[in-house]
Formats: C-alpha cells, sequence, structure tokens
C-alpha cells in the first residue's frame, strides 16, 4: 500500500516533527481547527488511485 502511494515510503519522525513546529511557531499562528492527512498519498491512492476498492 505504502509502495503505491504519492511519497511511495513511509514518513520519518523527523517529518512529523516539522508539522508539529510548524504548528507551534510563530508561522501557524493563523492555523485553527484544522486535520493534517500525513500519510504520504495513501489515503488518495485508495480512493482514487491503484488501490481504490472495485
Amino acid at each position: 500500500m505504502i509502495e503505491l502511494s504519492s511519497a511511495g515510503r513511509a514518513g520519518t519522525p523527523d517529518e512529523v516533527g516539522n508539522v508539529g513546529a510548524l504548528l507551534m511557531g510563530p508561522d501557524g499562528a493563523f492555523i485553527t481547527g484544522s486535520d493534517f492527512l500525513m500519510d504520504g498519498g495513501v489515503t488518495a491512492a485508495y480512493w482514487y488511485g491503484d488501490l481504490a476498492p472495485t
């Protein structure tokens, strides 16, 4: 499943930390009430791409 996603790999702890740093830092001050899907495109591939159920 991961290999067929856009990223083609799993995320790293540093990548998750970068999103956390963005949200807690001054650049994320106006971001509120948002969901960030960090799956490298797996969900999109499941619903609309090669992984879509038939």
